[in-house]
């Protein structure tokens, strides 16, 4: 294992393991061993790790990870107060960003932290897994102090899981439970699903259009621009950066017109005035909700602008934690752009990072960024968050293409979503 080749690959784009079970089954330990790195504090002390621990690694040949480990759980640690909840409560929100689960046991015997004894708990996490449809490895710990129950092992095989005995002190087993982890990786994953490339195509090009803001880090480009550019040239496409002021003069520059324009969302409206109509064009947002997320899913969230009523509460969601400046998109252009569509004053209420509200019950519509820094998993748990709530969820690029009145067009590289859009929305929609 290594750590320098993608050492800089952004979380979002790493595969996220977590490791769950009770307290001191030896799950830092086993991560320590897996990853050869003193990643995690061990000790004899049960509920040692408090809050999850990330550790960013190469597991070859998978590629760039995302270790998660988590403060061990059980019907005792509820049981110690206000502090002993919030390390569950941290544990649990750990599941929604979580890929594959490696759910950890001891072989010992008895209900206490750290004896290992299968139960109910476990169980438990393994419905938890199931209902979240997230692959999970059954990893039987400290087994070089005893084996585990075999009819346990043999019912957990029966059961379609994958099954390791393994001790993080001697080694042994660990060789078994990388193979594993393996076997279980998403194929979406192994085979990275495409930002762009497959809607440009080897030899075709792609222009990009990138405005220069204050919220742009100084000598840098954001990241869905650089990973958007990294992957045209992983598809053989061929790219121009411009910013919005020089689009119309590099089209005029070009002997055929592009494949695509891609924009940042908050030049759309110049960038489809320079753009002419039979090029395709939508935004980096847009591009990113399908990458990270559900497009269908966040267009049909976007048709609920039109129901949005006078008091209505809009949850304004983004995965960074950055520091708004000037005129921030999510707390003064999205709001505004959104008022002046709708004719209505709303209740616009942001979050960010891994806030988010257990009960949505109090909102009308959901937007949410990009999510650019998180893996495709983390945003799927939101939508499906928001759907159990029965509140539909957008994102910013859909919601400035539909309040600026773009919205079909914005559509249009991506042929079912458009489709979805013109069956829901008939005839007499604004956008």
């Amino acid at each position: 294992m290594s750590t320098t080749p993608m050492s800089t690959t952004p979380k979002g784009l790493r595969l996220h393991i977590g490791f769950f079970g009770r307290r001191n089954v030896g799950k830092s330990s086993l991560l320590n061993a897996i990853t050869r790195q003193q990643v995690s504090i061990v000790s004899e002390i049960a509920g040692t790790t408090t809050d999850p621990v990330e550790k960013p690694m190469e597991l070859l040949p998978l590629g760039p990870v995302l270790f998660i480990d988590t403060a061990g759980i059980d019907e005792e640690s509820v049981a110690v107060g206000s502090l002993g909840a919030l390390r569950v409560e941290k544990t649990r929100k750990a599941l929604e960003r979580t890929e594959i689960a490696v759910l950890v046991a001891g072989p010992g015997v008895g209900s206490g932290a750290g004896s290992g004894q299968w139960g109910e708990f476990e169980e438990s996490l393994l419905r938890d897994f199931s209902a979240r449809q997230t692959p999970t490895l059954v990893v039987f710990n400290k087994s070089d102090v005893a084996p585990p129950d075999p009819a346990l092992v043999a019912h957990l095989r029966e059961a379609k899981l994958l099954v390791v005995e393994a001790s993080a002190l001697t080694g042994q087993g660990l060789p078994e439970l990388r193979e594993a982890l393996l076997e279980l990786a998403p194929p979406e994953f192994i085979d990275s699903p495409a930002i762009v490339g497959d809607l440009v195509g080897p030899g075709e090009l792609a222009v990009l259009v990138v405005p220069i803001d204050k919220e742009a880090p100084k000598g840098r480009l954001i990241l869905p621009q650089v990973q958007a550019i990294r992957d045209l040239l992983d598809s053989d496409s061929l790219c121009m950066v411009v910013k919005e002021r020089e689009l119309r003069s590099a089209l005029d520059r070009l002997t055929r017109p592009p494949k695509l324009v891609v924009t940042d969302s908050q030049a759309f409206l110049k960038v489809a005035a320079d753009t002419p109509p039979e090029v395709p064009l939508t935004s980096f947002s847009i591009l990113m909700a399908r990458f990270k997320g559900d497009l269908t899913v966040q267009v049909e969230g976007a048709l609920a602008i039109e129901k949005l009523r006078s008091g209505d509460r809009v949850l304004i969601a983004e995965a960074c934690t950055h520091h708004p400046i000037g005129e921030d998109i999510g707390r003064v252009k999205i709001p505004r752009w959104l008022t002046q569509y709708t004719g209505v004053k709303l209740e616009f209420v942001p979050m960010q990072g891994r806030d988010f509200p257990d009960d949505l019950a109090d909102y009308k519509l959901v937007i949410h960024c990009g999510a650019c820094m998180w893996n495709r998993r983390q945003m799927l748990s939101r939508i499906l968050s928001c759907q159990r709530a029965g509140v539909p969820i957008t994102n910013y690029g859909l919601t400035i293409a539909y309040s600026l009145g773009i919205f079909e067009r914005a559509l249009e590289p991506f042929p079912s979503a458009q489709a979805r859009y013109r069956a829901l929305s008939g005839a007499g929609r604004k956008a």
